[in-house]
């Protein structure tokens, strides 16, 4: 792994001379196709974001080795995660200009303007991991999906989105036909309430398919739907106040495919994946994604 206590510079060059050794024959336990986007908050600061890197980065802090598969302009990426260099292993297709979100709200209020897109990841198969997550922000998964993974899972909020020209507000759309094709790939799929009408044919093709379905809604309760079995509620872990909602979801899911991965029921796998999202939301930015020893702490039973 490249040194986490390096400056910028250096993590940036580290990254560079790893990216020619990364070969598809080596062994990954976690790989997210996916946008790593400069997020640019209400007060005008900007962080890194996406769903590529908060669902790498749990899956990292969950003990996985874990690999980020994206696209943008290689030296803002590589200087925005070096605080993360010694956690993930990184593969930076080249582009003009990294994928640019300006977001306000939170929630089911949260609005978001595109200023910047990356372009299409090419595409690049993923054979040699355990699991492989699709985790689009902007209609970025390259046609047709990547392959690979023990097991494939999909959260489809980039593809249940508009794409509008820069500086435009992204709205819910349905996913185009050539994603819903694709969804009987998919092991386990991770959508949000706000996203479930518009991608209601691609969850149930995927669930036609034999996949889970997971459902969150913020503070209300969790839907697991097995594969052939009923549905589960499972209860939030409830916050006198959430510091920072973004990523949760994505959070939610790396634990939830990393659970099931490890052989835990549905049931067992969602109470994982809500703990570690509530954890989440206690602090700001990527750097408050919990660990495994402490998310795995908060589902003891007290005394």
């Amino acid at each position: 792994m490249v040194g986490g206590s390096s400056p910028a510079a250096s993590a940036v060059k580290s990254f560079h001379e790893r990216r020619e050794g990364l070969k598809s024959t080596l062994q990954f336990d976690y790989i997210t196709v996916g946008h790593v986007t400069v997020d640019v908050l209400e007060d005008g600061s900007r962080r890194p974001g996406g769903t590529a890197l908060y669902s790498a980065l749990q899956a990292a802090r969950l003990g996985l080795r874990a690999l980020i598969l994206t696209r943008g302009e290689p030296g803002e990426i590589e200087s925005m995660l070096e605080p993360w260099a010694s956690e993930l292993e990184l593969r930076v297709q080249p582009a003009a200009e990294t994928t640019t979100l300006a977001t306000s709200g939170s929630g089911a209020q949260r609005t978001q303007r595109l200023l910047a897109w990356a372009g299409p990841i090419v595409p690049e198969d993923q054979a040699a991991c355990a699991i492989l997550h699709l985790a689009p922000v902007a209609a970025e998964l390259p046609r047709p999906w990547p392959r690979g993974g023990r097991l494939l899972g999909l959260t489809p909020q980039g593809l249940a989105r508009s794409h509008p020209e820069p500086g435009g507000v992204v709205h819910a759309t349905v996913p185009e036909a050539a994603a819903i094709a694709q969804a009987d790939r998919v092991d386990v799929l991770v959508i949000s309430q706000r996203e479930h009408a518009v991608c209601a044919e691609l969850i149930e093709r995927a669930r036609a398919a034999g996949a889970l379905i997971a459902v969150t809604d913020g503070d209300r309760p969790t839907t697991i739907l097995p594969p052939g079995g009923e549905p589960i509620e499972l209860p939030v872990h409830l916050l006198e106040r959430a510091a920072d909602d973004l990523g949760a979801g994505d959070v939610f899911a790396a634990a939830l495919f990393t659970g099931l991965a490890e052989g835990r029921s549905p049931a067992r796998a969602g109470a994982l994946a809500n703990a570690a999202a509530a954890m989440r939301m206690r602090g700001t930015g990527p750097e408050a994604i919990a660990r495994r020893a402490e998310i795995e702490a908060s589902l003891q039973p007290a005394g």
